[in-house]
């Protein structure tokens, strides 16, 4: 059966000419003339049955369903670049996972251990992608994520990892060395929130018999690493597991002023859709993972 798709050459000549709004600056990427696009974008519009812009005395303005589109065919059309520059690079031989990250997990844990694995598989590559919250597989090309949360994903396989043991990070300038804090003084300073645990300093708090009113209020960051900047840069305290920022902690730019931690309810988790289980190449990636997981807990003493 013949499938329903639109020429390559239409679709992109109609994502450059609704990422620019222009005609003009389509044709001039492409290498065509604009009379070129015009008669791409009118054979695709005639295709579809749908008018993708709106002439205007100014230029073209992309309708709503030109803007829904084009973005669909965007993000089709970098995966279509990314599968061919694989093939490309690889010559037909080899595989490819696409892996979503936790991208400062994946910057600080999983990079320098990674090595191992290309080593003793050399045909395999793996492509990392920052994505911090869940999303439907079936909507992307990933073939796995490394995911910290819950492992209630439907359709999926979770293979634990490790939990985290945050404690409070904070500039010198804040803690001056040989000056330790104690609970009420780190509750006094700003705390600094991250944003995919809103309940971090609660159950920090909490660990030691403490409840506070604002245990929840302060600037929020969606990264440790963004995090730790801002406990650098002197703007408050905050909770880090030490593993992500051992390079910040041995030079001294910041500073454990409470030595307390407490391990985290959620955990880190490799996560595997059940139509990609089977897969051998990430079959290995699995146990090769978990073992390199199981090795880390061991010697950090975490549960």
């Amino acid at each position: 059966m013949r499938r329903k798709i639109p020429s390559t050459t239409a679709l992109m000549a109609f994502e450059l000419a609704a990422r620019h709004e222009s005609f003009t600056r389509a044709a001039e990427e492409l290498s065509l003339t604009q009379s070129a696009i015009c008669r791409q974008i009118a054979s695709l519009e005639d295709f579809l049955g749908v008018r993708l812009f709106r002439r205007t005395r100014r230029g073209v303005k992309v309708t709503e369903a030109g803007l829904s589109y084009s973005r669909q065919i965007s993000a089709r059309l970098d995966a279509v670049e990314r599968d061919t520059l694989s093939v490309m690079a690889h010559h037909g031989r080899g595989v490819t996972i696409e892996l979503a990250v936790m991208p400062t997990f994946a910057t600080r844990w999983l990079m320098p251990r990674m090595t191992e694995f290309l080593d003793r598989n050399p045909d395999v590559t793996i492509n990392l992608t920052p994505r911090t919250r869940p999303f439907l597989f079936a909507e992307t090309e990933f073939d796995a994520a490394l995911y910290f949360g819950d492992a209630g994903w439907p359709g999926t396989e979770a293979h634990f990892l490790m939990r985290e043991n945050p404690v409070p990070v904070c500039s010198a300038r804040l803690a001056p060395p040989g000056r330790s804090l104690g609970p009420a003084d780190i509750a006094a300073l700003p705390l600094l929130q991250q944003s995919t645990r809103p309940y971090a300093w609660r159950q920090w708090f909490g660990s030691l018999g403490m409840q506070l009113s604002h245990d929840m209020t302060g600037t929020r960051h969606e990264l440790f690493s963004m995090l730790a900047q801002a406990a650098i840069h002197h703007m408050g305290v905050a909770l880090i597991p030490p593993f992500l920022i051992e390079e910040e902690l041995s030079s001294g730019r910041l500073v454990i002023p409470l030595d307390h931690a407490y391990l985290s309810e959620k955990a880190y988790y490799l996560i595997i859709p059940e139509r990609k289980a089977e897969s051998a190449t990430l079959a290995e990636f699995r146990d090769w993972l978990l073992s390199a997981a199981s090795d880390y807990r061991q010697a950090a003493g975490l549960g």
